[in-house]
């Protein structure tokens, strides 16, 4: 079952106190490229029904759109969760 990208979208802009829509687009194509990140380059089978797994995504894709222009890390917070994620998805990059 794919993650519920329109969900995350929705979650992502009440964060972000965004109530129109002139950002979606862009808002769109960070949560697209974070859960393929996740998914594909991370080996993490994300769980739509897993409320962990979407709001890591939605604070990941807060963090990206907040930190567009930044050259700075990213937070520990963040590490620390994904490192758990990629842990409990097997250790790594699935076949």
């Amino acid at each position: 079952m794919p993650m519920d990208e329109s969900q995350i979208l929705a979650l992502v802009k009440a964060r972000l106190g965004i109530t129109t829509a002139v950002r979606d687009t862009y808002l769109a194509a960070i949560i697209s490229g974070v859960v393929r990140e996740l998914q594909h380059e991370k080996g993490i089978a994300l769980d739509p029904t897993d409320m962990n797994h979407v709001m890591f995504c939605v604070d990941l894709a807060t963090w990206r759109y907040q930190s567009v222009d930044s050259d700075g890390a990213m937070p520990r917070h963040l590490q620390y969760r994904l490192r758990n994620l990629i842990i409990h998805a097997g250790g790594g990059v699935q076949a």
